[in-house]
């Protein structure tokens, strides 16, 4: 089972999604992964739900702020690595080529998170862990099972993650697919953390994102439903060397992936 009681620094651990309609965003996730959510109220924020499997958290969705709504943002899932100080990781992350677009704070007794951005533009979080470690369970159906970073500059992207976090990122044999890079780290299950691409055809000046996979046990039979749920596919299943993949949207916009093969305990 990928049940979690702590994650190492550098390693990811936790998703959460903000939306234009989290009631409908539910019930889209609640229907595709069997979800069950519990409201946190957060006063003017809005209300953030904890989405749970087997009653351990997995994800998080929550009411997209105002501002982003006025400007156009489409709802997007968001990706957190933990770190051992947020506010050294925020000060290591500028010094690395890096921004900090929030600066760190208290999130109340969980813990302390910062919002940075890497030299490409792609932006995460980094989570230091008080009363919530983050996700509770991963690498099962319907959990977080891989963080994929789509970029315009694997190098300088590498360069930073591999200063900040200590990764390593090495390019993989695709067998003349895609040219694909690995992400190291001695946190992640069996010693891996994610993956690197870049920017495919159809995604040209795009802005460089990371993008979260979620296990399944069948991508075509996740597919279908997630399309009978309002959901968009975005690529199809497609088989891979590990396993088969595809992604989608959720009726809202937001862009996630499935992942369809042996998943880590």
């Amino acid at each position: 089972m990928g049940t979690r009681t702590r994650y190492e620094p550098g390693t990811f651990s936790w998703i959460d999604v903000g939306t234009t309609d989290r009631e409908a965003a539910k019930r889209f996730y609640e229907g595709l992964f069997g979800w069950d959510a519990v409201d946190n109220p957060m006063g003017e924020e809005g209300t953030y739900s904890i989405m749970l499997v087997d009653g351990e958290s997995v994800a998080a969705i929550y009411d997209q702020p105002q501002q982003q709504r006025e400007a156009g943002v489409s709802p997007f899932w968001f990706s957190y690595v933990t770190v051992a100080s947020a506010d050294d990781a925020a000060v290591a992350a500028k010094d690395a080529g890096g921004s900090v677009h929030a600066e760190p704070f208290d999130v109340f007794e969980a813990g302390r998170m910062a919002v940075i951005a890497d030299p490409t533009g792609a932006m995460f979080g980094v989570w230091e862990a008080r009363e919530n470690i983050g996700a509770g369970r991963v690498n099962e159906p319907g959990c977080l099972t891989w963080n994929e970073l789509a970029t315009n500059d694997v190098e300088s992207a590498s360069n930073f993650y591999t200063e900040l976090f200590g990764w390593s990122i090495e390019e993989i044999d695709t067998g003349g697919g895609p040219r694909y890079w690995s992400i190291g780290h001695e946190g992640g299950a069996s010693g891996q953390n994610g993956g690197i691409r870049e920017l495919g055809p159809g995604e040209e000046g795009a802005p460089p994102f990371w993008t979260p996979y979620f296990g399944v046990d069948s991508v075509d039979g996740a597919l279908t439903k997630a399309g009978e749920l309002g959901g968009e596919t975005i690529m199809p299943g497609t088989d891979i060397p590990t396993g088969r993949f595809a992604a989608l949207r959720d009726p809202q916009g937001a862009a996630f992936a499935l992942f369809e093969g042996h998943l880590d305990d």
